[in-house]
């Protein structure tokens, strides 16, 4: 057991995180309703949709009220069915305020999806599914929100060989991705065969890290006797998810330093998004909810949640027992997750999940931050092989420039290894997420 642990897939350092995946041993449950909804025109990378709605209006839930504005653009549809109450500037999860649809739920309709229009999946080709991809307005589900079909599209002077799944969930509490390929393998099944046509790619690796047996066991139950499609166990560890990483572990190559995952022959999906695709493309219909873990020591009802797009962040803490005097609510995951200032905003496409944290938790992460003490420590765990320590005294000194010519910034993916080891509490990655945005401001200047 010790030897089959050790030879495990993975990759160089990282870091091995507490876990708090209590929620992964608890079906998927659906969030209740909420009066009203509201829905940013932009929710993901690429230009905002434009409304094909009107205030007043009554739509179905499952309908188109957001068209794409170019290719790299995804459409949305009505979570509920109900009435346009307003179309304009809402605030959002980034502190800005972006042109958003709100509708208004029937409080007596069924919320049944009431709208979709079944495909004949065998029949169609890789540009149809890439084309009904889009139309189902799907973006990555890991937290990228990179459209699904402009990433499928890989370029034709690239082929692509190899479709790999990432199944790793390696971030703490977040078990969202856990549940689905428990509960929906079948369905990921599917998308995977979709997504492998798309793009091209003979054979799908599924990566599942090692402390999900009972879902590595579910998918194995649906895999095609052809082979084209496997399902790996690797080895439980931060960041074992991120593209480069399930790369280097299952196919043993290496992405080039500014290069995308495409020009070696991959393609990389999440689990929850072809679970969708596989649930959605059959049926003709748009991605109007997705599963997100609520979790952290600030909630009674912990749990994944079936939740609408668009519902108030301040409604779903309520239905998953968060008091009204949260100290912290972060989006995604404790590593690399953000906290935000309000509740007053919606939950969007790209919400895996929500941790909710009271003042004793708080009071026991809060630290004094202390000058750098040289211990290598973050050097040590980096996956990308940086040196962080370097790159935080240039950042204190606004040395950006030479952070990004000398020192590799652009490489940094802001995993939060380094600031996680740092036993200094020194904010590591805050300091290059500031240092990238002056190097971009600079070179757009």
């Amino acid at each position: 057991m010790i030897l089959d642990f050790l030879f495990k897939p993975s990759f160089e350092r990282g870091v091995h995180p507490p876990q708090f995946k209590e929620t992964g041993r608890t079906p998927i449950r659906r969030m209740p309703f909420a009066s009203r909804y509201t829905l940013p025109l932009s929710q993901s990378v690429g230009r905002a949709a434009k409304p094909i709605v009107t205030v007043g209006q009554e739509v179905l839930r499952g309908q188109p009220i957001a068209e794409t504005a170019g290719y790299v653009s995804v459409p949305l549809h009505s979570p509920v069915t109900g009435i346009v109450e307003d179309i304009g500037l809402h605030p959002t999860l980034s502190g800005e305020w972006q042109e958003s649809i709100v509708i208004r739920a029937f409080e007596g309709a069924s919320q049944e999806v009431l709208y979709g229009d079944p495909v004949d999946v065998d029949a169609l080709t890789p540009e149809q599914i890439i084309n009904a991809v889009q139309a189902t307005g799907m973006v990555g589900l890991g937290g990228a929100a990179f459209p699904t079909h402009a990433k499928l599209a890989a370029p034709k002077e690239w082929p692509i060989e190899h479709l790999l799944v990432n199944g790793c969930e390696c971030e703490p509490f977040l078990t969202a991705d856990h549940r689905m390929m428990v509960e929906w393998p079948q369905h990921l099944i599917t998308g995977t065969k979709f997504a492998m046509k798309a793009c091209g790619a003979k054979r799908a690796l599924i990566g599942v890290e090692d402390n999900k047996p009972d879902a590595i066991a579910a998918i194995e139950k649906v895999l095609p006797d052809d082979g084209s499609i496997t399902v790996h166990a690797v080895k439980t560890k931060y960041p074992q998810g991120a593209a480069e990483m399930l790369v280097k572990a299952l196919l043993g190559r290496e992405v080039p330093a500014g290069a995308r995952s495409y020009q070696i022959g991959v393609v990389m999906q999440n689990v929850g998004t072809l679970a969708e695709l596989g649930r959605l493309i059959p049926r003709g219909q748009g991605f109007i909810e997705r599963v997100v873990t609520i979790a952290g020591p600030g909630v009674s009802k912990p749990g994944n949640y079936l939740v609408p797009i668009g519902t108030p962040l301040r409604f779903v803490l309520e239905q998953a027992g968060a008091p009204r005097d949260a100290v912290e609510v972060i989006l995604g995951g404790p590593m690399m997750g953000a906290a935000i200032a309000s509740l007053d905003v919606p939950v969007t496409k790209a919400i895996s999940g929500i941790l909710v944290f009271d003042r004793s938790a708080m009071q026991k992460e809060r630290g004094k931050t202390h000058p750098c003490i040289k211990c290598g420590e973050c050097v040590n765990v980096c996956p990308k092989g940086l040196n962080p320590s370097t790159l935080g005294m240039l950042a204190a000194k606004r040395e950006y420039d030479l952070m990004a010519e000398r020192y590799h910034l652009d490489g940094c993916f802001e995993c939060g290894c380094c600031s996680y080891v740092c036993p200094s509490n020194i904010p590591l990655v805050q300091q290059f997420r500031v240092a990238k945005e002056i190097v971009r401001e600079r070179q757009a200047a």
